[in-house]
Protein backbone atom coordinates (compact mmCIF):
# COMPACT_ATOMS: atom_id res chain seq x y z
CA UNK A 1 0.00 0.00 0.00
CA UNK A 2 1.43 3.57 -0.44
CA UNK A 3 2.01 6.06 2.09
CA UNK A 4 -0.98 8.28 0.34
CA UNK A 5 -3.46 4.98 0.12
CA UNK A 6 -2.61 4.33 3.54
CA UNK A 7 -3.60 7.68 5.06
CA UNK A 8 -6.33 7.67 3.14
CA UNK A 9 -7.99 4.21 4.47
CA UNK A 10 -6.26 4.41 8.30
CA UNK A 11 -4.93 8.01 9.18
CA UNK A 12 -7.48 10.49 10.81
CA UNK A 13 -8.86 12.39 8.10
CA UNK A 14 -7.07 15.40 9.97
CA UNK A 15 -3.67 14.36 8.47
CA UNK A 16 -4.02 16.25 5.28
CA UNK A 17 -0.77 18.14 4.86
CA UNK A 18 2.72 16.62 4.58
CA UNK A 19 4.11 18.44 7.93
CA UNK A 20 0.88 16.82 9.83
CA UNK A 21 1.53 13.25 8.02
CA UNK A 22 5.58 13.35 8.86
CA UNK A 23 4.40 14.75 12.84
CA UNK A 24 1.55 11.31 13.28
CA UNK A 25 3.88 8.86 11.37
CA UNK A 26 6.58 9.71 14.20
CA UNK A 27 4.17 9.56 16.95
CA UNK A 28 2.85 6.58 15.66
CA UNK A 29 6.65 4.96 15.32
CA UNK A 30 6.91 6.16 19.26
CA UNK A 31 4.30 5.03 20.42
CA UNK A 32 4.48 1.24 18.67
CA UNK A 33 7.91 0.84 20.28
CA UNK A 34 7.89 2.97 23.55
CA UNK A 35 4.34 2.61 24.61
CA UNK A 36 2.68 5.73 25.78
CA UNK A 37 2.59 7.16 28.78
CA UNK A 38 0.24 7.03 31.40
CA UNK A 39 -1.84 10.53 31.75
CA UNK A 40 -4.97 10.75 33.74
CA UNK A 41 -7.44 12.45 31.03
CA UNK A 42 -11.60 12.07 30.69
CA UNK A 43 -11.91 7.94 31.92
CA UNK A 44 -9.91 9.33 35.46
CA UNK A 45 -12.59 11.52 36.40
CA UNK A 46 -14.82 8.71 36.43
CA UNK A 47 -12.59 6.16 38.29
CA UNK A 48 -14.31 7.20 42.08
CA UNK A 49 -17.32 7.06 40.73
CA UNK A 50 -17.31 3.86 38.84
CA UNK A 51 -15.72 2.21 42.33
CA UNK A 52 -18.47 3.13 43.96
CA UNK A 53 -20.35 2.26 42.27
CA UNK A 54 -18.94 -1.51 41.67
CA UNK A 55 -18.84 -0.77 37.91
CA UNK A 56 -15.28 -2.51 37.58
CA UNK A 57 -16.65 -5.54 39.46
CA UNK A 58 -20.00 -6.01 37.33
CA UNK A 59 -19.09 -4.98 33.56
CA UNK A 60 -14.78 -5.16 33.51
CA UNK A 61 -14.05 -8.82 34.25
CA UNK A 62 -12.11 -11.06 32.04
CA UNK A 63 -10.04 -9.32 29.23
CA UNK A 64 -11.13 -5.52 27.88
CA UNK A 65 -10.33 -3.41 24.60
CA UNK A 66 -10.11 0.61 25.71
CA UNK A 67 -10.30 2.18 22.91
CA UNK A 68 -8.79 5.65 22.52
CA UNK A 69 -7.38 5.62 25.14
CA UNK A 70 -4.81 8.02 25.14
CA UNK A 71 -2.74 6.52 27.72
CA UNK A 72 -5.41 6.71 30.67
CA UNK A 73 -6.32 3.33 30.80
CA UNK A 74 -9.52 1.62 31.85
CA UNK A 75 -8.36 -0.89 33.74
CA UNK A 76 -5.65 -3.19 34.69
CA UNK A 77 -7.08 -5.68 32.75
CA UNK A 78 -7.76 -3.91 29.17
CA UNK A 79 -5.65 -3.40 26.07
CA UNK A 80 -5.01 0.30 25.27
CA UNK A 81 -5.74 0.60 21.09
CA UNK A 82 -4.77 4.14 20.13
CA UNK A 83 -3.56 5.34 16.59
CA UNK A 84 -0.47 4.12 16.39
CA UNK A 85 -2.39 1.03 16.49
CA UNK A 86 -4.72 1.37 13.59
CA UNK A 87 -8.21 3.63 12.95
CA UNK A 88 -10.31 2.96 15.62
CA UNK A 89 -13.09 3.32 13.33
CA UNK A 90 -12.70 -0.22 12.15
CA UNK A 91 -10.31 -2.05 14.73
CA UNK A 92 -8.72 -3.85 11.64
CA UNK A 93 -6.43 -6.94 12.93
CA UNK A 94 -9.04 -7.20 16.24
CA UNK A 95 -11.08 -10.69 15.83
CA UNK A 96 -14.71 -10.74 16.25
CA UNK A 97 -15.88 -12.00 19.76
CA UNK A 98 -12.12 -11.36 21.72
CA UNK A 99 -12.97 -9.65 24.31
CA UNK A 100 -14.97 -9.63 27.47
CA UNK A 101 -15.84 -5.66 27.49
CA UNK A 102 -14.54 -2.98 25.26
CA UNK A 103 -14.84 0.34 26.58
CA UNK A 104 -14.43 3.54 24.57
CA UNK A 105 -13.91 7.19 26.66
CA UNK A 106 -14.65 10.55 24.64
CA UNK A 107 -13.38 8.99 21.26
CA UNK A 108 -16.82 8.52 19.11
CA UNK A 109 -17.18 11.74 18.67
CA UNK A 110 -13.56 11.59 16.44
CA UNK A 111 -15.33 9.48 14.41
CA UNK A 112 -16.25 10.27 10.62
CA UNK A 113 -18.92 7.36 10.61
CA UNK A 114 -19.92 6.74 14.50
CA UNK A 115 -22.23 4.32 12.73
CA UNK A 116 -19.44 2.41 11.39
CA UNK A 117 -17.31 2.80 14.57
CA UNK A 118 -19.64 1.33 17.06
CA UNK A 119 -20.94 -1.90 14.35
CA UNK A 120 -16.90 -2.57 14.74
CA UNK A 121 -16.28 -2.14 18.64
CA UNK A 122 -19.62 -4.38 19.31
CA UNK A 123 -18.38 -7.02 16.94
CA UNK A 124 -15.13 -7.11 19.06
CA UNK A 125 -17.19 -7.71 22.12
CA UNK A 126 -17.81 -11.54 23.25
CA UNK A 127 -21.84 -12.89 23.80
CA UNK A 128 -22.92 -11.86 27.09
CA UNK A 129 -19.70 -9.57 27.07
CA UNK A 130 -20.32 -5.31 27.59
CA UNK A 131 -19.62 -2.49 25.51
CA UNK A 132 -19.28 0.90 27.20
CA UNK A 133 -19.74 4.12 25.87
CA UNK A 134 -18.73 7.43 27.72
CA UNK A 135 -18.65 10.31 25.49
CA UNK A 136 -19.06 14.41 25.85
CA UNK A 137 -22.84 15.83 26.98
CA UNK A 138 -23.02 18.55 24.19
CA UNK A 139 -24.79 20.83 26.96
CA UNK A 140 -22.43 20.06 30.07
CA UNK A 141 -18.89 20.18 27.98
CA UNK A 142 -19.76 22.20 24.65
CA UNK A 143 -22.60 24.57 25.57
CA UNK A 144 -23.39 25.51 22.28
CA UNK A 145 -25.10 23.15 19.81
CA UNK A 146 -23.55 23.79 16.43
CA UNK A 147 -19.70 22.82 15.52
CA UNK A 148 -17.08 23.34 15.80
CA UNK A 149 -16.60 22.53 19.09
CA UNK A 150 -15.21 25.06 21.39
CA UNK A 151 -12.60 22.93 22.91
CA UNK A 152 -11.54 20.61 20.55
CA UNK A 153 -11.32 21.31 16.48
CA UNK A 154 -11.23 17.40 15.87
CA UNK A 155 -14.75 16.52 17.46
CA UNK A 156 -17.00 15.56 14.18
CA UNK A 157 -20.44 15.51 16.39
CA UNK A 158 -21.72 16.41 19.50
CA UNK A 159 -24.04 14.17 21.68
CA UNK A 160 -27.00 14.04 24.04
CA UNK A 161 -28.64 11.15 25.62
CA UNK A 162 -31.53 10.53 23.44
CA UNK A 163 -32.27 13.45 21.05
CA UNK A 164 -31.17 14.25 17.48
CA UNK A 165 -30.89 17.29 17.00
CA UNK A 166 -29.55 18.74 13.11
CA UNK A 167 -27.02 19.68 11.97
CA UNK A 168 -24.27 18.26 14.10
CA UNK A 169 -25.86 16.72 17.43
CA UNK A 170 -26.82 12.93 17.86
CA UNK A 171 -28.85 11.17 20.08
CA UNK A 172 -26.54 8.58 21.38
CA UNK A 173 -29.29 5.88 22.28
CA UNK A 174 -30.73 6.22 18.72
CA UNK A 175 -27.52 5.95 16.97
CA UNK A 176 -27.25 2.70 19.06
CA UNK A 177 -30.28 1.58 17.56
CA UNK A 178 -29.46 2.55 14.26
CA UNK A 179 -25.89 0.75 14.72
CA UNK A 180 -26.73 -2.05 16.67
CA UNK A 181 -28.96 -5.74 17.36
CA UNK A 182 -28.88 -7.77 20.18
CA UNK A 183 -28.44 -5.43 22.98
CA UNK A 184 -29.88 -4.67 26.24
CA UNK A 185 -29.26 -1.44 28.07
CA UNK A 186 -27.79 -1.92 31.23
CA UNK A 187 -28.02 1.99 32.07
CA UNK A 188 -27.47 5.15 30.11
CA UNK A 189 -27.34 8.12 32.12
CA UNK A 190 -25.10 11.61 32.11
CA UNK A 191 -22.43 12.07 34.70
CA UNK A 192 -21.55 15.25 36.22
CA UNK A 193 -20.05 14.35 39.44
CA UNK A 194 -17.62 17.28 40.50
CA UNK A 195 -18.40 19.51 37.35
CA UNK A 196 -19.07 22.97 38.18
CA UNK A 197 -20.87 25.73 35.57
CA UNK A 198 -19.85 28.49 37.38
CA UNK A 199 -17.63 29.64 34.35
CA UNK A 200 -19.29 29.64 30.73
CA UNK A 201 -16.31 30.37 29.56
CA UNK A 202 -14.70 26.81 30.40
CA UNK A 203 -16.31 23.26 30.44
CA UNK A 204 -16.68 21.29 33.18
CA UNK A 205 -13.67 20.41 35.46
CA UNK A 206 -15.47 17.60 36.76
CA UNK A 207 -17.51 14.81 34.42
CA UNK A 208 -19.35 16.31 31.89
CA UNK A 209 -20.51 13.04 30.17
CA UNK A 210 -22.78 10.25 28.81
CA UNK A 211 -22.14 6.90 30.65
CA UNK A 212 -23.89 3.86 28.58
CA UNK A 213 -23.23 0.11 29.10
CA UNK A 214 -24.39 -2.74 26.85
CA UNK A 215 -24.86 -5.71 26.99
CA UNK A 216 -24.19 -8.54 23.82
CA UNK A 217 -27.20 -10.67 24.25
CA UNK A 218 -26.03 -13.24 21.69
Amino acid sequence: MTLRNWIKSDAPKCISTPVACIFYLMKRIQYRIFGRPQTQLETAKAHRRREQQGFFDKYCKGQGLDIGYGGDLLCANCRGWDFEHGNAQYLRGIKDSQFDFAYSGHTLEHMVDPETALSNWWRVVKSGGYLILYVPDRDLYEKKKTLPSRWNPDHKHFFLLSEDEEPHTKGLLPLIAKSLSNYEVVYARVCSDGSSDSDSDAPHTGEYSIEVVLKKLY
